[in-house]
């Protein structure tokens, strides 16, 4: 399957030779420079290049996009996936003033959050509920920037599951050994955004491989963990900085959390009374209520 981020360079590839000579000079930048021209104005990759703004719409059309718009969201795709660490932190400064970095980056996850909301699947959402229900055991995978999303989902499955686990581990090897009896019985989720864990891909192969249910939390039917999904929920992550932004994925995360916990209501009643109980005997959160006037006593 060819992948979506590659799609730009495919296209070049298979359109070089017939390229004029202008427009192979377009090609050529775009190949060696995508952290560049991904931001560029059609005028301005021409001005760059040394050809005409027209001769760069067309570059995008003859490579069959819908205009140079098109031709931008498909070096997008490049950007998130390719970048490294260093390339994104180049990047994000050509981006962000430096005066009004907290509303640029505040009003880009507000817009991961609308469109994760825009990219939600009814059907596969509650495709994923209902496999997670059933399940003999949920395990539960995400590595590096998804680390805390797997944290955090399996901090409150934990809670109203018995059969839950976290498969946090250093290496592949080690990774296997904790799903080593992994079954079809089973389920296993795994999260993963650009740039893709391979870890987190090979587990996923794995478990699907031992007929588990095999549930990826990602950003697109063509990310590598889709392909050995049972069942996909998408979230939008893109960033301006070369931090990973994962308000969008932990949204996804917290309606996953209440779905099941609406379906598990008894349970977590249960499970919440009797923590209250533990909370309060091993004083483990602070007390502002009657039993605990300290905060009183500090104000009069």
């Amino acid at each position: 399957m060819k992948k979506i981020h590659d799609d730009v360079f495919v296209r070049i590839h298979d359109q070089y030779q017939h390229l004029s000579k202008g427009q192979k000079r377009l090609a050529d930048y775009i190949c060696e420079h995508y952290d560049k021209a991904v931001y560029m104005t059609a005028a301005k990759m021409g001005q760059t290049v040394g050809v005409s703004e027209s001769t760069v719409v067309r570059f995008a059309s003859e490579l069959g996009y819908d205009g140079y718009p098109g031709m931008q969201r498909a070096l997008e795709e490049v950007m998130r996936v390719r970048l490294t660490a260093l390339q994104r932190m180049e990047t994000s400064r050509e981006r962000m003033d430096g005066d009004h970095v907290m509303s640029k980056v505040i009003q880009s996850d507000i817009a991961n959050i609308k469109e994760t909301l825009e990219m939600l699947d009814e059907k596969e959402f509650q495709k994923a509920v209902d496999a997670i229900l059933k399940a003999r055991t949920v395990y539960i995978l995400g590595v590096r920037s998804s680390e805390p999303l797997a944290s955090f989902l399996f901090y409150y499955l934990n809670l109203f599951f018995d059969n839950v686990r976290i498969v946090n581990t250093n290496s592949i090897s080690e990774t296997f050994e904790r799903l080593m009896k992994i079954s079809p019985e089973d389920v296993m989720i795994g999260i993963s955004f650009p740039r893709y864990s391979k870890r987190t891909v090979k587990a996923m192969e794995f478990a699907r491989s031992r007929g588990a249910e095999v549930i990826a939390i990602t950003d697109s039917e063509q990310s590598p963990i889709a392909s050995s999904a049972t069942c996909v929920l998408k979230a939008q992550s893109h960033t301006i900085s070369f931090v990973d932004s994962i308000v969008g994925p932990m949204s996804l995360v917290n309606a996953l959390i209440a779905a099941l916990s609406m379906k598990r209501q008894s349970q977590v009643e249960q499970s919440l009374a009797d923590l209250e109980n533990i909370w309060k005997e091993y004083d483990v959160y602070e007390s502002l209520g009657e039993e605990d006037d300290t905060y009183g006593r500090i104000l009069s």
